[in-house]
């Protein structure tokens, strides 16, 4: 039997380990909330750095370097590459989906104004079914007015630079968390909005390619969705 296999050698590892071995002594560098990959939801971590050392007997006797930095979970104490922390809590990626979701409302609306109620309809029941519970017609045809005075574009016009800013700033961080089927239903609701009233408009069409191209949908899936969309189904 060769050294350290059955019983015996097993035995003598562990108590070899016990006399020799390293020893890691964390300290804590932050704190904050995540979503932990381990139980699945949001939790309490801590941010941790280590310093590693040579022990005999469990005393630490000779430094053996840095390790970490570790992300550990408050509740299974497992820890976590500091990669972990750029995937958002569950709270942050709600929000983030229903800002994105309003966004697009709007840059929609604005491209194809405010005056169809069926499309001011459908934006609204979009916009709540995302979260924003008490919005009403009235609150996004005010917001797109407030909109196109700000930007100074009007109804009809291509998507201004300043409203691909806007729609980039919304979608851009929430685009590599979601999956292609949750890009393309984003796109889908924008195009549900702008067909309500009628078939796209040039400026429509401008803002939901705008749209795509921030959820990272290429230009070609970007074309079958629209028409996907303008299909009874």
């Amino acid at each position: 039997m060769l050294p350290g296999r059955g019983p015996n050698g097993r035995a003598a590892a562990a108590r070899l380990s016990r006399l020799l071995g390293i020893r890691t002594a964390w300290t804590t560098v932050g704190d904050g909330e995540f979503f932990c990959p381990g139980c699945g939801g949001d939790r309490n971590y801590q941010r941790l750095t280590g310093h590693r050392r040579f022990a005999l007997l469990g005393v630490p006797v000779l430094p053996r370097g840095e390790t970490g930095p570790v992300v550990e979970c408050a509740d299974c104490r497992h820890h976590f590459g500091t990669d972990v922390l750029d995937h958002p809590t569950t709270t942050r990626f709600s929000a983030m989906l229903r800002d994105a979701v309003h966004t697009v409302a709007l840059a929609v609306l604005a491209a194809g104004g405010t005056g169809a109620r069926a499309s001011l309809e459908t934006a609204t029941v979009g916009v709540r079914a995302a979260g924003f519970d008490d919005c009403t017609e009235e609150q996004l045809a005010a917001l797109v007015e407030a909109l196109e005075a700000d930007t100074g574009r009007f109804s009809g016009e291509p998507c201004t630079a300043g409203l691909a800013i806007e729609l980039h700033e919304a979608l851009d961080p929430l685009a590599p968390h979601l999956a292609a089927a949750g890009r393309e239903a984003i796109l889908l609701q924008g195009a549900r909005i702008a067909l309500a009233d009628g078939p796209y408009t040039p400026a429509e069409r401008d803002a939901l390619a705008t749209v795509g191209a921030a959820l990272t949908i290429c230009s070609d899936d970007v074309t079958r969705l629209l028409a996907a969309a303008r299909t009874p189904s």
